[in-house]
């Protein structure tokens, strides 16, 4: 649970990973942010027409307060989650293996500025380096740009938050209970609320 964004696309050519890497390497140092490059050149600087789940190009970083973000592409240039092709690339089901490709990032924590600061970041790389690239973000700023709005539902989520912990400490687990006990009991004990 949290304010979160989910993008995916392709790399518009192979020979542009190394600039990619190079400009998100850079704000990376620039902001002390941890990262980690993955394979930094496609072999023979082209894609792979077949899907190969073996290697991952590009970079990954993390920003305090926030999920790690990637900009990692399998052999065929598209983007993918590399923990999600560590857990599903050998899934026989093929619902399974399209997780892979979803990308996403938390960054309710790291707060508004920060949020935003990511959304700019991201359009400046998309306008240089991928094709069919598609965010969503549970913020609307990236699909309005409006400050307001984003601020807004910050806003919301925060009181999301703080009314699910309260109701943790107001209405707690009981010793022995297990989750599906405690969810049916707390359910039972909002619908006679409501009445």
């Amino acid at each position: 649970m949290g304010l979160s964004i989910y993008y995916g696309g392709h790399l518009k050519k192979a020979e542009l990973l190394p600039a990619l890497i190079g400009e998100v390497k850079d704000v990376a140092k620039i902001y002390n942010w941890k990262y980690h490059i993955y394979n930094t050149v496609f072999p023979d600087n082209q894609f792979n027409t077949q899907t190969s789940f073996d290697d991952i190009y590009g970079i990954s970083f993390t920003p305090p307060n926030c999920e790690t973000i990637s900009f990692s592409f399998l052999s065929n240039g598209k983007m993918v989650c590399p923990s999600r092709v560590n857990f599903f690339a050998h899934s026989k089901g093929e619902e399974e293996r399209l997780w892979i490709y979803t990308t996403s990032v938390k960054t309710q924590y790291a707060g508004v500025v920060f949020h935003q600061f990511i959304i700019h970041f991201f359009k400046y790389l998309n306008n240089k380096y991928f094709n069919n690239f598609k965010m969503s973000d549970e913020s609307n700023y990236w699909e309005t740009n409006d400050e307001e709005t984003l601020k807004m539902q910050f806003k919301i989520y925060d009181t999301l938050m703080d009314n699910f912990m309260l109701a943790l400490e107001t209405f707690p687990v009981q010793k022995d209970e297990n989750i599906l006990a405690y969810f049916e009991r707390l359910m039972k004990h909002i619908n006679e609320l409501k009445k």
